[in-house]
């Protein structure tokens, strides 16, 4: 119990300074390290406490699937150039004010959400007898996911399949100025068609009309 109760304060304070540094760190792929820290911190809180459910999913999700996702992006995005612009000072900044209140927005939603919480009893009599029982958490949650909150459950995918076929109809729309990859067309093209062969006389120089136009306008 000792080494237990440890273990758990030492995960906590890395959750919390890790959360500490997603937003003070001034290097945002330094940012997403510590986001990916935090997950990781939380989901093995979750396993300790003996939601492994919840743990190997947050582990699966937003570590691996997320903060991967956020990290890709950051690394793409060139976000060292645009951070002088977005935080330069917070008057000319238009984007901090808004964050501002939303965060407190969010926070006062938390307060009053958290102050009238309250389990139903029969919640708190079928968890107790799934304890008793001996069944795990998984199956706990399996019997009520798919039971009592079916009709939910299969909403909730319908609505993740609709938002995934209008990311990728979005991302296949037609754009002015934007060319794409012809897959068909570089499969089934000919030699000729790319290779284009030069009749060079021997022993006379000769260059590109491209590389001597080049060569004359760095001059």
């Amino acid at each position: 119990m000792i080494a237990h109760a440890i273990f758990f304060y030492v995960f906590s304070i890395i959750a919390v300074v890790s959360a500490i540094m997603v937003t003070v760190s001034k290097n945002t792929v330094h940012s997403v390290f510590f986001l990916i820290l935090d997950f990781i911190s939380i989901s093995c809180l979750f396993i300790m406490v003996g939601a492994e459910f919840l743990g190997m999913i947050m582990l699966i999700v937003y570590v691996g699937a997320v903060a991967v996702l956020f990290l890709f992006v950051v690394m793409m995005l060139n976000v060292a150039q645009q951070k002088k612009q977005w935080f330069s000072s917070f008057g000319s900044s238009k984007h901090i004010p808004l964050g501002v209140l939303i965060s407190v927005i969010i926070f006062f939603e938390l307060i009053i959400v958290i102050g009238g919480w309250k389990y139903k009893p029969e919640v708190v009599s079928s968890i107790m007898e799934s304890q008793s029982i001996g069944v795990s958490n998984t199956h706990s949650i399996g019997n009520v996911l798919y039971t009592d909150y079916i009709h939910l459950f299969q909403l909730s995918g319908m609505i993740l399949l609709v938002a995934m076929i209008g990311a990728i109809v979005l991302t296949y729309r037609k754009r002015a100025g934007l060319k794409r990859q012809s897959y068909f067309s570089q499969i089934s093209r000919e030699r000729s068609d790319s290779v284009q062969l030069a009749d060079v006389p021997n022993k006379k120089g000769t260059i590109h009309p491209s590389l001597l136009k080049f060569l004359m306008s760095e001059k």
